[in-house]
């Protein structure tokens, strides 16, 4: 009996959130087509428009300004970019000018001499190293 009333219970409690919801979704819709209802769409439209319009216009300014600014520094965008770079370079000291050490010229003109196979030298090893070496010359022969 008990557990039947608490069911009841959470019923009613159940429909009373329901009917507040519905009387909230009620007033949210009376206020979106009142809204709808002053909204003037074509008005909306042209605002929209003219603020595309004037938008333009300030970034076709801005990119006059900007080339103007350029032209009288006298620096164009790949001047900017080598002073740019040559300044970052000159914070971490690098220093492009700075003569680099003579490479070696002899090491070019030699080619690779045919015929010549490396072998190894050192501290002699074991009989099985003997023996794998010995098969090795044996069948290079």
């Amino acid at each position: 009996m008990r557990t039947q009333l608490q069911a009841i219970s959470l019923r009613i409690q159940t429909v009373r959130s329901n009917e507040q919801m519905m009387q909230s979704m009620r007033g949210a819709t009376i206020l979106l087509g009142s809204m709808n209802r002053q909204m003037n769409l074509p008005a909306l439209q042209r605002i929209v428009m003219e603020f595309e319009r004037e938008n333009e216009i300030m970034d076709q300014r801005q990119e006059m300004m900007d080339d103007a600014i350029d032209e009288a520094t006298g620096l164009d965008d790949e001047e900017e970019g080598e002073e740019i770079v040559k300044e970052v370079l000159d914070e971490i000291g690098v220093d492009l000018g700075q003569a680099l050490g003579e490479t070696p010229t002899g090491l070019q003109t030699t080619g690779i001499q045919e015929g010549r196979i490396a072998q190894a030298v050192g501290g002699g090893g074991t009989a099985e190293d003997d023996d794998l070496q010995a098969r090795l010359d044996s069948l290079r022969r």
